[in-house]
Protein backbone atom coordinates (compact mmCIF):
# COMPACT_ATOMS: atom_id res chain seq x y z
CA UNK A 1 0.00 0.00 0.00
CA UNK A 2 2.83 2.12 0.74
CA UNK A 3 4.58 1.78 -2.65
CA UNK A 4 0.91 2.08 -4.61
CA UNK A 5 0.45 5.33 -2.44
CA UNK A 6 4.01 6.71 -3.95
CA UNK A 7 3.00 5.40 -7.72
CA UNK A 8 0.09 7.89 -7.11
CA UNK A 9 1.68 10.37 -5.52
CA UNK A 10 4.28 10.40 -8.62
CA UNK A 11 1.81 10.40 -11.02
CA UNK A 12 0.03 13.59 -9.46
CA UNK A 13 3.46 15.32 -9.42
CA UNK A 14 4.30 14.39 -12.88
CA UNK A 15 1.43 16.31 -14.17
CA UNK A 16 -1.48 13.81 -14.32
CA UNK A 17 -4.09 12.70 -12.38
CA UNK A 18 -5.02 9.21 -10.19
CA UNK A 19 -7.11 7.28 -8.32
CA UNK A 20 -5.75 4.54 -6.26
CA UNK A 21 -8.29 0.98 -4.57
CA UNK A 22 -6.36 -0.94 -1.49
CA UNK A 23 -8.06 -4.34 -1.07
CA UNK A 24 -6.50 -6.59 2.11
CA UNK A 25 -7.65 -9.43 4.30
CA UNK A 26 -9.43 -8.38 7.60
CA UNK A 27 -5.95 -10.30 9.84
CA UNK A 28 -2.93 -8.45 11.18
CA UNK A 29 -0.32 -9.87 9.48
CA UNK A 30 -0.01 -11.70 6.28
CA UNK A 31 -3.05 -12.47 3.41
CA UNK A 32 -3.08 -10.87 0.14
CA UNK A 33 -2.63 -7.25 -0.97
CA UNK A 34 -3.00 -5.38 -3.50
CA UNK A 35 -3.43 -1.95 -4.69
CA UNK A 36 -4.77 -0.25 -8.33
CA UNK A 37 -3.86 2.99 -9.17
CA UNK A 38 -5.40 4.74 -11.76
CA UNK A 39 -3.71 7.51 -14.30
CA UNK A 40 -4.69 9.79 -16.74
CA UNK A 41 -4.81 13.08 -17.91
CA UNK A 42 -8.36 13.99 -17.15
CA UNK A 43 -9.65 13.86 -13.75
CA UNK A 44 -10.08 10.14 -12.77
CA UNK A 45 -13.01 8.90 -9.66
CA UNK A 46 -12.93 5.29 -9.82
CA UNK A 47 -10.67 1.97 -10.44
CA UNK A 48 -11.71 -0.11 -13.19
CA UNK A 49 -12.24 -3.85 -13.53
CA UNK A 50 -9.21 -4.35 -15.89
CA UNK A 51 -5.34 -3.46 -15.77
CA UNK A 52 -3.11 -2.49 -18.50
CA UNK A 53 -0.02 -2.66 -16.22
CA UNK A 54 0.73 -5.74 -13.35
CA UNK A 55 2.84 -5.56 -10.89
CA UNK A 56 3.69 -8.65 -8.62
CA UNK A 57 5.46 -9.06 -6.10
CA UNK A 58 5.17 -13.21 -5.67
CA UNK A 59 3.27 -15.96 -7.30
CA UNK A 60 0.03 -15.41 -5.76
CA UNK A 61 -0.54 -12.17 -7.33
CA UNK A 62 -0.21 -13.34 -10.84
CA UNK A 63 -2.69 -16.26 -10.08
CA UNK A 64 -5.26 -14.32 -9.07
CA UNK A 65 -4.67 -11.31 -11.33
CA UNK A 66 -2.84 -11.89 -14.62
CA UNK A 67 -6.88 -12.55 -16.11
CA UNK A 68 -7.67 -8.97 -15.33
CA UNK A 69 -5.46 -7.82 -17.53
CA UNK A 70 -6.07 -6.28 -20.90
CA UNK A 71 -4.60 -8.18 -23.98
CA UNK A 72 -1.32 -6.40 -24.84
CA UNK A 73 -1.04 -5.39 -21.04
CA UNK A 74 2.17 -5.76 -19.85
CA UNK A 75 3.42 -8.28 -16.46
CA UNK A 76 6.42 -6.99 -14.04
CA UNK A 77 7.87 -9.68 -12.16
CA UNK A 78 11.05 -11.70 -10.22
CA UNK A 79 12.57 -13.04 -13.25
CA UNK A 80 12.29 -16.47 -10.98
CA UNK A 81 8.42 -16.79 -12.40
CA UNK A 82 9.69 -17.35 -15.89
CA UNK A 83 8.17 -20.95 -15.77
CA UNK A 84 4.86 -19.63 -15.30
CA UNK A 85 4.39 -17.66 -18.46
CA UNK A 86 4.03 -20.57 -21.16
CA UNK A 87 0.08 -19.67 -21.67
CA UNK A 88 0.78 -15.82 -21.88
CA UNK A 89 0.84 -15.25 -25.31
CA UNK A 90 -0.96 -11.95 -25.11
CA UNK A 91 0.85 -10.00 -22.63
CA UNK A 92 4.15 -8.06 -22.57
CA UNK A 93 6.45 -9.78 -19.74
CA UNK A 94 8.96 -7.37 -18.14
CA UNK A 95 11.34 -9.82 -15.91
CA UNK A 96 13.36 -8.01 -13.31
CA UNK A 97 15.04 -9.57 -10.32
CA UNK A 98 13.78 -7.36 -8.29
CA UNK A 99 14.56 -10.06 -5.37
CA UNK A 100 18.45 -10.52 -5.76
CA UNK A 101 18.15 -6.24 -5.78
CA UNK A 102 16.46 -6.15 -2.74
CA UNK A 103 18.62 -8.82 -1.00
CA UNK A 104 21.85 -7.44 -2.63
CA UNK A 105 21.50 -3.64 -2.74
CA UNK A 106 18.67 -3.34 0.38
CA UNK A 107 19.61 -5.93 2.66
CA UNK A 108 16.16 -7.01 2.48
CA UNK A 109 13.50 -9.03 0.75
CA UNK A 110 10.67 -6.03 2.02
CA UNK A 111 12.41 -3.46 -0.18
CA UNK A 112 11.57 -5.29 -3.41
CA UNK A 113 8.20 -3.54 -3.83
CA UNK A 114 10.94 -0.09 -4.35
CA UNK A 115 12.68 -2.03 -6.81
CA UNK A 116 9.91 -3.50 -8.75
CA UNK A 117 8.97 0.78 -8.39
CA UNK A 118 12.15 1.33 -9.92
CA UNK A 119 11.42 -0.86 -12.99
CA UNK A 120 8.33 0.35 -12.88
CA UNK A 121 8.86 4.02 -13.39
CA UNK A 122 11.40 3.16 -16.27
CA UNK A 123 9.09 1.43 -18.33
CA UNK A 124 6.07 4.12 -17.93
CA UNK A 125 8.39 6.53 -19.00
CA UNK A 126 8.94 8.53 -15.70
CA UNK A 127 10.94 10.76 -13.68
CA UNK A 128 13.11 9.10 -11.12
CA UNK A 129 14.09 12.11 -9.21
CA UNK A 130 10.32 12.44 -8.12
CA UNK A 131 10.09 9.11 -6.56
CA UNK A 132 13.57 9.87 -5.22
CA UNK A 133 11.78 12.84 -3.82
CA UNK A 134 8.87 10.41 -1.98
CA UNK A 135 11.18 8.25 -0.63
CA UNK A 136 13.26 11.14 1.14
CA UNK A 137 10.02 12.39 2.05
CA UNK A 138 9.07 9.47 3.84
CA UNK A 139 11.88 8.19 5.17
CA UNK A 140 13.21 11.97 6.71
CA UNK A 141 12.56 10.97 10.29
CA UNK A 142 14.05 7.62 9.96
CA UNK A 143 17.81 6.57 10.11
CA UNK A 144 19.55 7.98 6.76
CA UNK A 145 20.65 4.37 5.68
CA UNK A 146 17.18 3.59 4.91
CA UNK A 147 17.01 5.78 2.72
CA UNK A 148 20.18 5.46 0.99
CA UNK A 149 19.08 1.87 0.94
CA UNK A 150 15.97 2.55 -0.63
CA UNK A 151 17.94 4.98 -3.61
CA UNK A 152 20.05 2.01 -4.21
CA UNK A 153 17.07 -0.28 -4.71
CA UNK A 154 14.87 1.99 -6.88
CA UNK A 155 18.05 2.80 -8.69
CA UNK A 156 19.06 -0.64 -9.70
CA UNK A 157 16.04 -1.86 -10.98
CA UNK A 158 15.14 1.79 -13.03
CA UNK A 159 18.78 1.28 -14.81
CA UNK A 160 18.01 -2.78 -15.49
CA UNK A 161 14.47 -2.09 -17.17
CA UNK A 162 16.57 0.79 -18.92
CA UNK A 163 19.14 -1.63 -19.94
CA UNK A 164 17.11 -4.25 -21.05
CA UNK A 165 13.65 -3.50 -22.04
CA UNK A 166 14.64 -0.04 -23.17
CA UNK A 167 12.85 -0.40 -26.34
CA UNK A 168 9.24 -1.06 -24.79
CA UNK A 169 9.21 2.11 -22.38
CA UNK A 170 6.00 4.15 -22.66
CA UNK A 171 5.40 7.88 -22.21
CA UNK A 172 3.09 7.34 -19.75
CA UNK A 173 4.67 8.84 -16.65
CA UNK A 174 6.37 11.56 -18.78
CA UNK A 175 6.48 14.73 -16.46
CA UNK A 176 4.55 17.96 -17.43
CA UNK A 177 3.24 21.20 -16.07
CA UNK A 178 -0.31 21.23 -14.08
CA UNK A 179 -1.96 22.77 -11.42
CA UNK A 180 -0.62 22.14 -7.85
CA UNK A 181 -2.47 18.73 -6.52
CA UNK A 182 -2.91 16.81 -3.23
CA UNK A 183 -2.98 12.81 -3.40
CA UNK A 184 -5.62 12.50 -0.36
CA UNK A 185 -7.76 9.80 1.22
CA UNK A 186 -11.31 10.41 2.58
CA UNK A 187 -10.16 10.23 6.07
CA UNK A 188 -7.64 12.58 5.63
CA UNK A 189 -10.10 14.76 4.21
CA UNK A 190 -12.48 14.69 6.70
CA UNK A 191 -9.92 15.67 9.28
CA UNK A 192 -8.82 18.10 7.76
CA UNK A 193 -12.47 19.49 6.95
CA UNK A 194 -12.43 18.80 11.06
CA UNK A 195 -9.63 21.11 11.60
CA UNK A 196 -10.74 23.55 9.11
CA UNK A 197 -14.12 24.20 10.98
CA UNK A 198 -12.68 24.94 14.52
CA UNK A 199 -12.99 21.53 16.31
CA UNK A 200 -11.63 21.41 19.32
CA UNK A 201 -12.47 18.10 20.75
CA UNK A 202 -12.38 14.67 19.05
CA UNK A 203 -13.05 11.08 20.81
CA UNK A 204 -12.41 8.28 18.46
CA UNK A 205 -11.89 4.50 18.91
CA UNK A 206 -10.48 2.70 16.00
CA UNK A 207 -12.28 0.68 13.88
CA UNK A 208 -12.19 0.09 9.97
CA UNK A 209 -12.52 2.15 7.80
CA UNK A 210 -12.28 5.09 10.13
CA UNK A 211 -8.87 4.72 11.84
CA UNK A 212 -7.34 7.07 9.88
CA UNK A 213 -8.88 9.86 10.78
CA UNK A 214 -7.84 9.40 14.54
CA UNK A 215 -3.98 8.91 13.19
CA UNK A 216 -4.45 11.60 11.12
CA UNK A 217 -5.95 14.51 13.64
CA UNK A 218 -3.36 12.32 16.20
CA UNK A 219 -0.61 14.59 14.32
CA UNK A 220 -2.10 17.78 14.06
CA UNK A 221 -3.75 18.30 17.97
CA UNK A 222 -0.46 20.32 19.26
CA UNK A 223 -0.40 22.13 16.04
CA UNK A 224 -4.00 23.25 15.87
CA UNK A 225 -4.75 23.42 19.66
CA UNK A 226 -7.74 20.66 19.76
CA UNK A 227 -7.37 17.34 22.39
CA UNK A 228 -7.70 14.14 20.35
CA UNK A 229 -8.61 11.39 22.43
CA UNK A 230 -8.64 7.63 21.81
CA UNK A 231 -10.73 6.10 25.06
CA UNK A 232 -11.27 2.49 25.53
CA UNK A 233 -14.27 1.99 23.19
CA UNK A 234 -17.08 3.57 21.20
CA UNK A 235 -19.56 4.22 23.99
CA UNK A 236 -17.12 5.94 25.90
CA UNK A 237 -16.25 8.38 22.95
CA UNK A 238 -19.21 9.67 22.27
CA UNK A 239 -20.27 10.28 25.91
CA UNK A 240 -17.14 12.09 26.40
CA UNK A 241 -17.52 14.24 22.99
CA UNK A 242 -21.42 14.93 24.55
CA UNK A 243 -19.62 16.18 27.41
CA UNK A 244 -16.93 18.47 25.81
CA UNK A 245 -19.80 19.88 23.50
CA UNK A 246 -22.01 20.40 26.29
CA UNK A 247 -18.97 22.60 28.27
CA UNK A 248 -19.27 24.28 24.69
CA UNK A 249 -16.28 22.98 22.83
CA UNK A 250 -17.09 21.66 18.46
CA UNK A 251 -16.97 18.13 19.23
CA UNK A 252 -16.37 14.77 17.28
CA UNK A 253 -16.91 11.28 16.85
CA UNK A 254 -16.09 8.73 14.10
CA UNK A 255 -16.88 4.89 13.82
CA UNK A 256 -18.10 2.29 11.44
CA UNK A 257 -21.51 0.52 11.77
CA UNK A 258 -20.65 -2.16 14.63
CA UNK A 259 -19.60 1.23 17.06
CA UNK A 260 -22.39 3.54 16.05
CA UNK A 261 -24.32 0.43 17.20
CA UNK A 262 -22.83 0.93 20.57
CA UNK A 263 -23.29 4.49 20.23
CA UNK A 264 -27.34 4.70 19.67
CA UNK A 265 -27.94 5.11 23.33
CA UNK A 266 -25.95 8.06 23.35
CA UNK A 267 -26.92 8.70 19.97
CA UNK A 268 -30.38 9.74 21.17
CA UNK A 269 -29.12 11.21 24.50
CA UNK A 270 -27.48 14.00 22.03
CA UNK A 271 -31.14 14.60 20.65
CA UNK A 272 -32.96 14.93 23.86
CA UNK A 273 -30.65 17.48 25.45
CA UNK A 274 -29.96 18.98 22.43
CA UNK A 275 -26.30 19.01 22.40
CA UNK A 276 -24.60 19.61 19.08
CA UNK A 277 -22.57 16.75 17.21
CA UNK A 278 -20.79 15.64 14.59
CA UNK A 279 -20.77 11.57 13.94
CA UNK A 280 -18.74 10.52 11.14
CA UNK A 281 -20.15 7.10 10.13
CA UNK A 282 -17.80 4.85 7.80
CA UNK A 283 -19.53 2.04 6.48
CA UNK A 284 -18.44 -1.91 6.24
CA UNK A 285 -19.69 -4.76 5.25
CA UNK A 286 -22.02 -6.17 7.76
CA UNK A 287 -23.73 -7.42 9.96
CA UNK A 288 -21.81 -8.23 13.03
CA UNK A 289 -18.25 -8.18 12.48
CA UNK A 290 -19.07 -8.85 8.83
CA UNK A 291 -16.54 -7.75 6.59
CA UNK A 292 -14.28 -5.42 8.40
CA UNK A 293 -11.83 -4.67 5.57
CA UNK A 294 -14.37 -4.19 2.68
CA UNK A 295 -16.85 -1.46 1.86
CA UNK A 296 -21.04 -1.38 1.27
CA UNK A 297 -23.09 0.58 1.62
CA UNK A 298 -26.16 -0.94 4.06
CA UNK A 299 -26.15 1.28 7.27
CA UNK A 300 -28.54 4.39 5.79
CA UNK A 301 -31.63 2.77 7.27
CA UNK A 302 -30.18 2.25 10.91
CA UNK A 303 -28.83 5.85 10.33
CA UNK A 304 -31.87 7.09 10.00
CA UNK A 305 -34.11 5.01 12.49
CA UNK A 306 -31.47 4.14 15.63
CA UNK A 307 -31.95 4.77 18.71
CA UNK A 308 -36.04 4.84 19.93
CA UNK A 309 -38.27 7.54 19.41
CA UNK A 310 -38.16 10.68 17.22
CA UNK A 311 -35.79 13.32 17.69
CA UNK A 312 -34.16 15.56 14.58
CA UNK A 313 -31.55 13.65 12.72
CA UNK A 314 -29.58 15.57 10.55
CA UNK A 315 -27.95 12.94 7.86
CA UNK A 316 -25.59 13.95 5.36
CA UNK A 317 -24.08 11.76 2.53
CA UNK A 318 -20.56 12.35 1.19
CA UNK A 319 -19.76 10.74 -2.74
CA UNK A 320 -16.13 11.41 -2.45
CA UNK A 321 -13.13 13.18 -1.25
CA UNK A 322 -13.91 16.53 -1.87
CA UNK A 323 -17.01 16.18 -0.32
CA UNK A 324 -16.12 14.37 2.76
CA UNK A 325 -13.90 17.40 3.20
CA UNK A 326 -17.01 20.16 2.60
CA UNK A 327 -19.67 17.79 3.99
CA UNK A 328 -17.45 17.65 7.38
CA UNK A 329 -17.32 21.41 8.00
CA UNK A 330 -20.96 21.82 6.91
CA UNK A 331 -22.03 19.64 9.33
CA UNK A 332 -20.28 21.58 12.41
CA UNK A 333 -22.20 24.51 11.62
CA UNK A 334 -25.33 22.37 11.02
CA UNK A 335 -25.27 20.74 14.53
CA UNK A 336 -24.10 24.09 16.21
CA UNK A 337 -26.76 26.13 14.40
CA UNK A 338 -29.81 23.02 15.18
CA UNK A 339 -28.39 22.22 18.52
CA UNK A 340 -28.21 18.60 17.35
CA UNK A 341 -26.27 14.93 16.19
CA UNK A 342 -25.43 15.38 12.68
CA UNK A 343 -23.80 12.14 10.94
CA UNK A 344 -21.99 12.08 7.64
CA UNK A 345 -22.36 8.81 6.26
CA UNK A 346 -18.90 7.80 3.99
CA UNK A 347 -17.58 4.10 3.59
CA UNK A 348 -14.54 2.32 3.31
CA UNK A 349 -14.11 3.22 -0.43
CA UNK A 350 -13.90 7.02 0.38
CA UNK A 351 -12.39 6.40 3.53
CA UNK A 352 -9.07 4.74 2.23
CA UNK A 353 -8.96 5.26 -1.52
CA UNK A 354 -6.84 8.15 -2.70
CA UNK A 355 -7.65 10.81 -5.28
CA UNK A 356 -5.59 13.80 -6.83
CA UNK A 357 -7.48 17.04 -6.05
CA UNK A 358 -6.80 20.57 -6.17
CA UNK A 359 -6.21 22.36 -2.87
CA UNK A 360 -9.05 22.53 -1.17
CA UNK A 361 -10.98 26.20 -0.65
CA UNK A 362 -12.65 26.70 2.22
CA UNK A 363 -11.90 30.67 2.04
CA UNK A 364 -15.91 31.32 2.05
CA UNK A 365 -16.47 29.01 5.63
CA UNK A 366 -17.51 31.03 8.38
CA UNK A 367 -18.36 28.86 11.72
CA UNK A 368 -22.17 29.44 12.65
CA UNK A 369 -22.45 28.62 16.32
CA UNK A 370 -25.79 29.45 16.15
CA UNK A 371 -28.17 30.45 19.12
CA UNK A 372 -24.59 30.89 21.25
CA UNK A 373 -25.29 32.76 24.51
CA UNK A 374 -21.72 33.47 26.21
CA UNK A 375 -23.41 36.08 29.07
CA UNK A 376 -25.71 36.00 32.32
CA UNK A 377 -29.01 36.56 31.26
CA UNK A 378 -32.13 36.76 33.93
CA UNK A 379 -34.54 33.94 34.02
CA UNK A 380 -32.44 31.57 31.50
CA UNK A 381 -34.14 28.90 30.26
CA UNK A 382 -32.43 26.19 28.24
CA UNK A 383 -35.13 25.10 26.35
CA UNK A 384 -37.45 27.78 25.77
CA UNK A 385 -40.30 27.17 22.92
CA UNK A 386 -39.50 28.89 19.94
CA UNK A 387 -40.89 29.07 16.26
CA UNK A 388 -37.69 27.65 14.40
CA UNK A 389 -37.29 25.01 17.10
CA UNK A 390 -33.92 26.54 18.13
CA UNK A 391 -33.79 27.23 21.58
CA UNK A 392 -30.64 30.13 23.18
CA UNK A 393 -27.53 27.99 24.41
CA UNK A 394 -25.41 28.58 26.67
CA UNK A 395 -22.78 26.11 28.05
CA UNK A 396 -21.56 26.09 31.20
CA UNK A 397 -19.64 28.78 32.81
CA UNK A 398 -21.22 32.23 31.83
CA UNK A 399 -23.37 32.24 35.14
CA UNK A 400 -26.53 31.09 33.21
CA UNK A 401 -27.91 27.60 35.29
CA UNK A 402 -28.85 24.29 33.19
CA UNK A 403 -29.97 21.79 33.75
CA UNK A 404 -30.06 18.64 31.03
CA UNK A 405 -30.12 15.05 31.73
CA UNK A 406 -32.39 12.17 29.33
CA UNK A 407 -35.78 12.62 30.89
CA UNK A 408 -38.03 14.70 28.91
CA UNK A 409 -38.01 18.31 30.37
CA UNK A 410 -39.65 21.83 30.75
CA UNK A 411 -38.26 24.96 29.49
CA UNK A 412 -36.14 25.45 31.97
CA UNK A 413 -34.89 21.60 31.76
CA UNK A 414 -36.03 19.99 34.89
CA UNK A 415 -38.02 16.31 34.28
CA UNK A 416 -41.01 16.07 33.36
CA UNK A 417 -44.03 13.99 32.70
CA UNK A 418 -46.80 16.56 31.59
CA UNK A 419 -48.53 16.20 28.98
CA UNK A 420 -49.16 19.26 27.04
CA UNK A 421 -45.35 19.97 28.19
CA UNK A 422 -44.47 16.97 26.01
CA UNK A 423 -46.25 17.94 23.30
CA UNK A 424 -44.68 21.69 23.17
CA UNK A 425 -41.09 20.17 23.63
CA UNK A 426 -41.38 17.48 20.76
CA UNK A 427 -42.94 19.68 18.30
CA UNK A 428 -39.85 21.96 19.13
CA UNK A 429 -37.40 19.70 18.59
CA UNK A 430 -38.81 18.26 15.32
CA UNK A 431 -39.37 21.64 13.79
CA UNK A 432 -35.42 21.88 13.88
CA UNK A 433 -35.73 19.56 10.63
CA UNK A 434 -38.46 21.56 8.81
CA UNK A 435 -36.25 25.17 9.44
CA UNK A 436 -33.15 22.89 8.52
CA UNK A 437 -34.88 21.51 4.93
CA UNK A 438 -36.21 25.66 4.49
CA UNK A 439 -32.79 27.45 5.61
CA UNK A 440 -29.71 24.93 4.76
CA UNK A 441 -30.43 22.20 2.64
CA UNK A 442 -29.01 22.34 -0.82
CA UNK A 443 -31.37 21.30 -3.61
CA UNK A 444 -30.12 17.87 -5.40
CA UNK A 445 -27.44 17.77 -7.98
CA UNK A 446 -27.79 16.44 -11.96
CA UNK A 447 -25.10 15.50 -13.47
CA UNK A 448 -25.35 15.58 -17.21
CA UNK A 449 -27.42 16.95 -19.50
CA UNK A 450 -31.17 17.93 -18.48
CA UNK A 451 -32.89 15.96 -21.23
CA UNK A 452 -31.72 12.10 -20.92
CA UNK A 453 -33.07 8.50 -21.70
CA UNK A 454 -31.88 7.67 -18.43
CA UNK A 455 -31.80 9.12 -14.99
CA UNK A 456 -29.55 7.30 -12.52
CA UNK A 457 -30.15 7.71 -9.23
CA UNK A 458 -27.45 7.24 -6.31
CA UNK A 459 -25.49 8.04 -2.98
CA UNK A 460 -22.48 7.63 -1.69
CA UNK A 461 -19.21 6.70 -3.16
CA UNK A 462 -20.81 4.84 -6.37
CA UNK A 463 -20.64 8.35 -7.45
CA UNK A 464 -17.19 7.90 -9.09
CA UNK A 465 -18.07 4.64 -10.82
CA UNK A 466 -21.36 6.27 -12.11
CA UNK A 467 -19.23 9.53 -13.59
CA UNK A 468 -16.46 7.22 -15.37
CA UNK A 469 -19.78 5.37 -17.02
CA UNK A 470 -20.94 8.10 -17.87
CA UNK A 471 -18.06 9.48 -19.83
CA UNK A 472 -19.24 6.54 -22.34
CA UNK A 473 -23.23 8.26 -23.07
CA UNK A 474 -24.10 10.99 -24.18
CA UNK A 475 -27.75 10.54 -22.91
CA UNK A 476 -27.47 10.30 -19.26
CA UNK A 477 -27.88 11.79 -16.39
CA UNK A 478 -27.15 11.08 -12.81
CA UNK A 479 -29.04 12.81 -9.56
CA UNK A 480 -26.99 12.57 -6.89
CA UNK A 481 -27.96 12.60 -3.51
CA UNK A 482 -26.05 14.41 -0.51
CA UNK A 483 -28.87 15.63 1.80
CA UNK A 484 -30.36 12.12 3.59
CA UNK A 485 -32.34 14.14 6.74
CA UNK A 486 -34.30 16.16 6.14
CA UNK A 487 -34.93 14.33 2.40
CA UNK A 488 -35.31 16.78 -0.48
CA UNK A 489 -38.03 14.90 -1.28
CA UNK A 490 -40.44 17.43 -3.37
CA UNK A 491 -37.41 18.10 -6.17
CA UNK A 492 -36.56 14.02 -5.94
CA UNK A 493 -39.90 13.51 -6.88
CA UNK A 494 -40.24 16.52 -9.63
CA UNK A 495 -36.95 15.00 -11.24
CA UNK A 496 -38.06 11.36 -11.29
CA UNK A 497 -41.55 12.06 -12.73
CA UNK A 498 -39.54 13.62 -15.58
CA UNK A 499 -37.32 10.98 -15.76
CA UNK A 500 -37.95 8.51 -18.93
CA UNK A 501 -35.77 5.53 -17.65
CA UNK A 502 -34.39 5.78 -13.61
CA UNK A 503 -31.64 3.28 -12.57
CA UNK A 504 -31.14 3.21 -8.48
CA UNK A 505 -27.58 2.40 -8.45
CA UNK A 506 -26.38 0.48 -4.27
CA UNK A 507 -23.69 -1.44 -3.07
CA UNK A 508 -26.29 -2.90 -0.29
CA UNK A 509 -28.65 -5.88 -0.80
CA UNK A 510 -32.03 -4.08 0.11
CA UNK A 511 -31.91 -0.83 -1.97
CA UNK A 512 -32.10 1.14 0.68
CA UNK A 513 -31.77 4.51 -0.74
CA UNK A 514 -34.70 3.27 -3.06
CA UNK A 515 -37.03 2.57 -0.42
CA UNK A 516 -36.44 5.78 1.13
CA UNK A 517 -37.15 7.62 -2.10
CA UNK A 518 -40.43 5.43 -2.24
CA UNK A 519 -41.51 6.43 1.05
CA UNK A 520 -41.07 9.87 0.74
CA UNK A 521 -42.27 10.24 -2.93
CA UNK A 522 -44.24 7.46 -3.88
CA UNK A 523 -42.28 6.91 -6.62
CA UNK A 524 -40.87 3.25 -7.52
CA UNK A 525 -38.35 2.78 -8.73
CA UNK A 526 -38.36 -0.69 -10.94
CA UNK A 527 -34.28 -1.29 -12.05
CA UNK A 528 -32.03 -1.72 -9.31
CA UNK A 529 -28.31 -2.32 -9.75
CA UNK A 530 -26.99 -3.34 -6.07
CA UNK A 531 -24.03 -5.11 -5.04
CA UNK A 532 -23.02 -6.97 -1.60
CA UNK A 533 -19.68 -8.62 -2.19
CA UNK A 534 -17.65 -5.97 -0.62
CA UNK A 535 -16.59 -4.79 -3.73
CA UNK A 536 -17.21 -1.23 -4.97
CA UNK A 537 -19.04 -0.73 -8.56
CA UNK A 538 -16.65 -0.80 -11.30
CA UNK A 539 -17.50 1.29 -14.66
CA UNK A 540 -17.37 -1.27 -16.91
CA UNK A 541 -20.45 -2.91 -14.86
CA UNK A 542 -22.36 0.20 -14.51
CA UNK A 543 -22.28 0.63 -18.45
CA UNK A 544 -23.81 -3.04 -19.17
CA UNK A 545 -26.62 -1.85 -17.11
CA UNK A 546 -26.95 1.33 -18.43
CA UNK A 547 -27.04 -0.33 -22.11
CA UNK A 548 -29.05 -2.70 -20.96
CA UNK A 549 -32.03 -0.11 -19.12
CA UNK A 550 -31.74 2.02 -22.35
CA UNK A 551 -32.95 -0.87 -24.70
CA UNK A 552 -36.01 -1.53 -22.24
CA UNK A 553 -39.03 0.25 -23.32
CA UNK A 554 -40.01 4.01 -21.68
Amino acid sequence: MSAGLNMSKLASRSGYFSFDYSEYPSIIRGGHNLMQIVVSDEPVRAQYKTADFLVALNKETIDLHVEELEDGGSLLCDEESKPLFQKLKKINIFLIPINKIAKELGGSLLLRNTAALGASIALLGGDLKIFKNLVAQEFSAKDPKITENNFAVCQAGYDYAIKNYGDKIKDILKPRKTKIKMVINGNEAISLGAVAAGMQFSAIYPMTPISGILHSLALLQEKYGFVCKQPEDEIAAINMAIGASFAGARSLVATSGGGFCLMTEAYGLAGMTETPLVIIEGMRGAPATGLPTWTEQGDLRMVLHAHQGDFPRIVLAAGDIEEAFHLTMLAFNLADEYQTPVVVIVDKQICESHMSVGLFDYKTYKADVGKLLLKKQDNYKRFALSADGISTRSPVGFGNYVMANSDEHNEAGFSSEEAQNRIEQMEKRMQKLQTCAKEDMSAPRIIGPKNADLTIVSWGSNKGAILEAMKNFSNVNFLHLTWISPFPAKEVKNILARARRVLNIECNYSAQMSGLIKERTGIEIKNNLLKYNGRPFYPEEIVVQIKKVLALKK
